[in-house]
Parts: C-alpha cells; structure tokens; sequence
C-alpha cells in the first residue's frame, strides 16, 4: 500500500484490558479559536512554498502529449485509456512508485516518479487540459501506518477518475461507466467505500504531506507554513490540524497543541491519530483520568485492524524488544497474511535475534507478496543478503 496522506502519530497508545466506552465525548471549549502562531514561526528568509497554479500547471511536454494524443474528438473514456497507457507502460514515461514523491504535476511528469497525491494531481492536470470528465474520490482503507525514524505516519488514499462523457453523477466510483487511475493494486483488488472530494481539499492534502515531511526533518518554521497553507486551503481537512498539533506540542506550545487536537476531532470524530496523540498530552500533563477513555476507545476500535498490529510489532522493533516485535507481526499475519510489510517485519526481527533461516523464509515471503517492482526489487536484494550471512556463517 502507498504513503499518501501523511497524519502523525506522536506515541502510540498501549494495550489496555479496560472496558471501553462506545461513545466517546471529547471537550470541544475553545474549538473556534484562533490557532495560527505566526509570531512563533517568523523566519528570517522567505520560505518557498508552491502556489496552486505552480501545483497544477501543465509544462511544455504534457502540452505536447494532451494536443498529440488525448484529442477532445475522443470520447473520455477512450482518452482515459491513453492516459493511463502513456502514464504506465514501458514505452511511454513507465511512471514509477515512490511513497514519498509529493510533486506537483509537471514534476512528477519530468521524474516519471510519483506518489498516489502527485499521480492523481498530474492525471488530474492532462486530463483537464483533455476536456475529460474527471472527479478526485478519497478512498476510505483501513488504518495503515508507516514508520519513519521516531515518527509513525498514518496514510490515506486518493485516486481519479475519469467518467463517461454523458455521466455527471458525481456518485459513480466504481464500475464500468468509470475509468479509474490509481498506482495501488491492495485498493484496485478491495471495493472499500470512497467518496468525493473537490479540488481545494486535494491541495489541503499536498500542503499537508508537505508539511508533515518538514517537520521529521526538524524544519519546523518550513512545516508552519505548509501546515497553515493546508489548513487554509480546506479548513474542514482534519489531518492537517492534528498535525499542526503535533507540530506545536514537539515546539512546546502544548496549549494550543490541545486546541489543535480538539479541532481535528471535532472536525473528525473518528480521528483516532489525534485522539492517541491527544492522550499523550494528557497524560504527560498528569491527566490520566481523562486521557484513560481515549485510550479505551481507540483500542476497541483498533484491536481487530492487522495493521494496528503491524504498527505495535514496528514499535516494538524500533526499541529492540525483538520477541514482542515477533508476537505482533504474527498476530498482523494472522488476521491478514497478505501484506508484504508483515512478513519483511517479520524478517527484521528474526535477523536482529539472528535466526537467519527464519528470516530468509519470512523475507521470500514478502518478495512474493509485493506487488512494485521498485519495492520487489529492494526485497530481492535483502533475501540476497541474507543468503550471503548464510553462507558465511557455514
């Protein structure tokens, strides 16, 4: 599965054996009140973020490819057809997979490198400029994390799709009257629900994705800013006010790093990363009385998700408690043995207790599950490694 719509998670909350509260109620005082710092995160030099025109501007070569190819005498459908041919196969651009490409259009068009934000905004651009009939949808997977240094990432999804050329209604999202562009084989094998979302709110997301990658590298002035643009350009987009709270907790505006919080949940109640982060805060606040139904309730919620699992086996292996990293990877596999992410977990952890058969068996096991090449490839090149250590040790 890709990386998509970056929400930070600041510590996961634990197992609990409590009994857990269906209905939740979070304090909503203060949720409209002015949450910019912009007094805080002055900086000296002017900081470069993209505009919306530069996001979604058309270069020369995909003018070229719209007027030679895409020509506004085919129907949308056919036309969908040849983008998605010209986007994918090797003799066109063959555009590849990169979780962390978030581009704009024309630069994901000259890498031919993209992420699902930057693939669905360039399709977005050509197919516009192609007078097809196109709609952004946000699909509603389940919750899947991706660890990066100290830092857990939860991800979204969002693909395009292109409608027949009579069809207006913006409800179709699956089916033949639809042609949809989209890198992930995991959401194009599973019908989860998704729906529609306009334009600002995918430019919500990319300053979002923007903001979150300069705050794990510490450029907390660069992330202000993008987190403020996206809250700006969609202030209903949730994930970018939790992250703008995670952002002001790690700069130690801890108040309105609980404001922040408070209005991603109110904007979203089932917003378990901010809520697990909003008990976090409360509990390094000594409130545990009201961080404790928090946590009660994001773990009834999580308990049956494999990747909830994956996370805590990721966890437990970033803090070399390699056992438990094993227990939770195999509780993952057991509720979903088809990811590739469980069995390369699974790997890691066998490797650091320095069982390398089990770890070249649970490694072969993710070669076979990836579906990219660029990930198979990486994969195929650490099973090669391992059957190196093999060999020397014997």
């Amino acid at each position: 599965m890709n990386i998509k719509i970056y929400s930070i998670i600041l510590c996961f909350p634990l197992l609990l054996a409590c009994q857990s509260n269906n209905n939740l109620h979070v304090k909503q005082n203060n949720v409209n009140k002015n949450l910019y710092l912009d007094s805080q995160f002055q900086s000296e030099n002017p900081l470069y973020i993209e505009t919306e025109q530069e996001i979604f501007a058309l270069n020369d070569d995909m003018r070229a490819m719209v007027n030679t190819k895409l020509l506004k005498s085919l129907p949308s459908q056919k036309k969908a057809i040849i983008l998605l041919k010209h986007l994918f196969e090797e003799e066109n651009i063959a555009l590849s997979y990169d979780g962390n490409a978030n581009f704009t259009a024309s630069q994901a068009y000259d890498r031919k490198v993209a992420n699902c934000m930057s693939l669905t905004i360039m399709s977005y651009v050509l197919a516009e400029a192609a007078g097809m009939n196109v709609t952004f949808r946000e699909v509603d997977v389940p919750e899947y994390w991706v660890r990066n240094g100290q830092y857990n990432f939860l991800t979204g999804h969002v693909n395009l799709l292109v409608l027949d050329d009579d069809n207006t209604n913006s409800r179709v999202s699956w089916g033949d009257s639809a042609t949809k562009i989209d890198f992930d084989p995991f959401v194009a094998k599973k019908t989860f629900p998704s729906h529609r979302i306009n334009k600002q709110t995918l430019l919500a997301m990319f300053y979002n994705n923007k903001g979150a990658e300069a705050l794990v590298k510490n450029h907390y002035l660069l992330a202000y800013q993008y987190l403020k643009k996206a809250t700006q350009s969609d202030g209903q987009f949730s994930s970018a006010w939790g992250n703008l709270g995670v952002l002001y907790k790690l700069t130690g505006h801890t108040e309105n790093a609980e404001f922040a919080y408070i209005r991603a949940i109110s904007l979203q109640h089932d917003n378990l990363n901010s809520l697990g982060n909003l008990a976090y805060l409360l509990n390094n606040q000594n409130r545990a009385s009201e961080a404790l139904p928090i946590e009660e309730y994001i773990q009834k919620l999580r308990i049956k998700n494999p990747y909830y699992h994956a996370l805590l086996g990721d966890e437990a292996l970033f803090n070399q408690s390699y056992q438990q990293a094993l227990l939770h990877y195999k509780k993952a596999i057991q509720l979903d043995d088809n990811p590739h992410e469980f069995y390369f977990g699974l790997a890691k952890a066998y490797y650091k207790q320095g069982e390398l058969t089990l770890s070249k068996r649970a490694m072969k096991k993710a070669v076979g599950h990836s579906k990219f090449k660029k990930i198979k490839s990486q994969y195929v090149a650490k099973l090669n490694f391992l059957n190196g250590q093999e060999q020397t040790q014997h």
